[in-house]
């Protein structure tokens, strides 16, 4: 397995690619742009790009998705049945899936947006909006905010500590480190 992280300045997203190094398929998450780098690397390792998996349909996460289903014929994997006039495999929470030769869970956590969906690959977590280094998504209310922090120690504080959270945006952490240190746990502790 080749995991590739590529930044994109639109949204200063985080997109993210697995390939398998057996079968040279690929997957994409969250293609927020797709530019020639991004190209470049997936040509040059002799990768094909056989499934999409978006996290939500916020556009700073979706908008290179037309693009890279120009060049490849990829299926794409989401909670909804469509984003953007591109008909989608509706994904459930808990539902485990096939791709590329690899297993995929898909765990539903709102909060930030009600179509929020983790994707863990083995010991991988594509956390989106979710969850980042130090700190949850944004949310609209704090019906919003208590809910999601609620589904992330319900479905991801449950994982292995040593689960790395790949984010939508900044850096990557891991699920002790976040288990610790994230602000949003730390701040409702010291409420207690």
């Amino acid at each position: 397995m080749t995991v590739f992280f590529h930044y994109a300045l639109h949204g200063f997203s985080n997109i993210y690619l697995v390939g398998n190094d057996v079968t040279k398929e690929a997957i994409i998450i969250d293609p927020a742009a797709f530019t020639l780098g991004l190209l470049d690397f997936i040509e040059s390792k002799s990768y094909m790009v056989k499934a999409v998996l978006l996290t939500h349909k916020h556009k700073h996460h979706v908008d290179g998705l037309k693009t890279l289903l120009k060049i490849y014929d990829a299926s794409v994997y989401s909670s909804n049945s469509g984003i953007g006039g591109i008909l989608c495999n509706t994904v459930a929470d808990s539902e485990k899936f096939e791709v590329c030769g690899f297993s995929v869970e898909a765990l539903s956590v709102p909060g930030h947006s009600q179509d929020s969906i983790v994707y863990c690959i083995e010991k991988l977590l594509f956390t989106g909006d979710t969850l980042y280094a130090g700190l949850i998504g944004n949310t609209l209310s704090q019906y919003g905010n208590k809910l999601l922090r609620e589904q992330i120690q319900k479905k991801l504080f449950v994982k292995d500590d040593d689960c790395l959270v790949l984010p939508g945006h900044g850096p990557p952490s891991t699920i002790a480190t976040e288990k610790l240190y994230n602000s949003a746990f730390a701040l409702k502790d010291n409420r207690t």
